[in-house]
């Protein structure tokens, strides 16, 4: 009997692409695994689910269905069952932004604004192109142009702004801005003390950190505001802006040491001896190869350093800073707008302005570790 073998089957185009199983990929599985792990994990995810649902109708009903729109002189705000009061929010909104800073020169202020927030988007976005230009641009020519546009100068025909009229949003922008700006340059250059190799810089290094990390922040800013005018004769004494901006530097840059010196020994001892067998000099060592490193292990603590330092910006406030927080203190005590749900609806407002600018640093944060941290991955 002739037994041939069966012809061979060639397929002449790419079979089609199917997608995974519903259980095997997608939100399917996502939830799986996040949500409906276990039975601990089960539990939870009810419990949240039916938290979610007892807390959102009112909230919704509060913030929005309730809420009043549109009221000039309050009196809707002050009804019975009256929600939000977001017509009292759209009022004063021009006190939160620039305070008591004089209305006819507040296109210095949006002017500054503006151009921070262009050369931050510079410099922070991935692609951009040409960033040591940028860097140059932010950190040397845009404080200068900023100092004298929301000052004023007599050289360039711009009447004077004292900063006793500062206050509001941009003044709390400013704190933190100068705040994360020199805090880790500071730290930087502190943990790299901690760690030489001469005492009395380590010692030095050392102590600064101790001593600023074992008193609370709110001491560092009454220091900072009486004690600096101590340091300098009378004529050259600080502004009362430029006081309580040291501490906030100084008190920042002793944590982002220790968060620094965190990264720089979690780099193994091999990156050291070869950057030494490249013939590379000690700074050069740090700038190219450990430091770099160092710094994207810890971006998570550096970025949490910077977060907590943006709401610490409202404690600027106990040596007479009238920051965004203090501006909403003040606004709300107004007799014309007094009702039950202003307070409360000046604190949503407020909450909202650190929310948004917070859960952006640490979205922003996470891409930068994904992007950064990609060949390290297991």
């Amino acid at each position: 009997m002739d037994q041939r073998p069966d012809p061979v089957f060639l397929r002449t185009s790419p079979s089609p692409v199917l997608p995974p199983p519903v259980f095997a990929g997608g939100p399917v599985k996502w939830v799986r695994e996040n949500m409906l792990a276990g039975p601990g994990s089960a539990l939870f995810t009810v419990a949240g689910l039916l938290f979610i649902l007892w807390v959102t109708p009112g909230l919704v009903r509060y913030l929005l269905i309730d809420a009043v729109w549109s009221s000039p002189d309050g009196a809707a705000c002050r009804a019975p069952g009256a929600g939000a009061c977001w017509s009292f929010i759209a009022r004063k909104l021009d006190f939160f932004l620039y305070a008591s800073y004089p209305r006819e020169m507040v296109w210095r202020v949006n002017l500054c604004m503006a151009m921070g927030g262009a050369l931050a988007v510079w410099l922070l976005w991935p692609g951009a192109a040409r960033k040591g230009l940028g860097s140059l641009l932010f950190f040397l020519a845009y404080p200068v142009a900023s100092l004298l546009l929301l000052h004023g100068s007599d050289a360039l025909g711009l009447p004077k702004a004292p900063t006793d009229l500062w206050g509001g949003m941009f003044l709390s922008m400013i704190v933190a801005t100068v705040g994360i700006v020199f805090s880790l340059p500071g730290g930087v250059l502190l943990a790299l003390g901690r760690r030489s190799r001469l005492p009395v810089v380590r010692f030095f290094a050392t102590l600064f950190i101790e001593f600023v990390r074992g008193v609370p922040f709110i001491t560092v800013l009454f220091m900072a505001n009486t004690m600096l005018p101590l340091f300098v004769p009378a004529s050259w004494s600080p502004d009362r802006l430029v006081r309580p901006l040291v501490g906030v530097a100084l008190f920042a840059s002793a944590y982002m040491a220790e968060i620094v010196r965190a990264g720089l020994q979690a780099i193994p001892k091999g990156q050291t001896e070869g950057a030494m067998a490249l013939g590379l000099s000690h700074w050069g060592m740090m700038r190219l190869i450990i430091l770099p490193q160092a710094l994207t292990v810890v971006i998570p603590g550096i970025v949490g350093i910077f977060i907590g330092l943006f709401k610490d910006t409202t404690l600027v406030a106990v040596v007479g800073i009238p920051d965004f927080l203090r501006t909403v203190e003040t606004a709300r005590l107004d007799p014309a707008w007094a009702g039950p749900t202003i307070s409360t609806t000046g604190y949503i407002f407020a909450g909202l302005f650190y929310w948004v600018f917070c859960f952006g640093m640490s979205r922003y944060s996470l891409m930068m570790e994904r992007r950064l941290s990609a060949g390290r991955k297991r």
